[in-house]
């Protein structure tokens, strides 16, 4: 730990912040009963941790940091049972870790803290986003967006994949029943929310 500069990248609440896609608030939804809703959820802390899986210290030290079980099996997201903290699998050695807006630093530490040996914790928040969409046609509209299998019967609760969506690339989640979410790059997230409208006008959809 004595030999890792770490840095608290928050700046505080009195310093303005602009999420992505902030160019975009107050577009007005155009169908009084829309099939798709789309919603940034902007300003979560976005960790990648990398490690061995098959060291149980290395399990029991992720567990005991962030409160949730490290997901082992490929293709896999763990959620926190009360608040938006979760773990997504990306490789046999890597995952995204997605914590509450403010508590990456805090989180960060906690993995430090509890964690010992070949171990890696990057930051970067700044560089994400998330949309989250809902509504009968959501997934009709990402049937349009990317070639992998997004059929229920395959794509389950649960689970997570990194894919290519529309000409960009996307982290593709399915948390709940009804619920489907994308982590995107910040530098795509324009096109990604651009697309994502206009596949979505033959639904009617509310962006909010």
């Amino acid at each position: 730990m004595s030999n890792v500069a770490v840095l608290d990248q928050n700046a505080g609440e009195d310093v303005l912040k602009e999420s992505p896609l902030a160019h975009t608030k107050g577009v007005p939804s155009g169908h009084p009963t829309p099939g798709v809703t789309i919603k940034e959820v902007p300003f979560l802390g976005y960790l990648t941790l990398r490690g061995n899986s098959a060291d149980p210290l290395f399990v029991a030290g992720v567990a005991q940091a962030l409160g949730i079980e490290l997901p082992v099996a490929p293709l896999t997201l763990n959620q926190h049972p009360s608040n938006d903290s979760s773990i997504q699998w990306i490789s046999p050695d890597e995952w995204l870790v997605v914590v509450p807006g403010g508590s990456e630093y805090e989180a960060e530490m906690a993995l430090r803290s509890e964690l010992s040996g070949h171990y890696a914790v990057v930051n970067i928040s700044g560089g994400q986003t998330l949309l989250r969409l809902s509504g009968e046609q959501a997934l009709e509209v990402l049937y349009k967006s990317t070639p992998y299998d997004l059929h229920p019967r395959h794509f389950v609760v649960g689970k997570a994949i990194t894919t290519n969506f529309a000409k960009a690339t996307a982290v593709i989640r399915r948390p709940s029943e009804d619920v489907w979410e994308l982590i995107i790059r910040r530098s795509f997230a324009d096109y990604c929310y651009r697309w994502l409208m206009d596949a979505s006008q033959e639904f009617g959809v509310h962006y909010e």
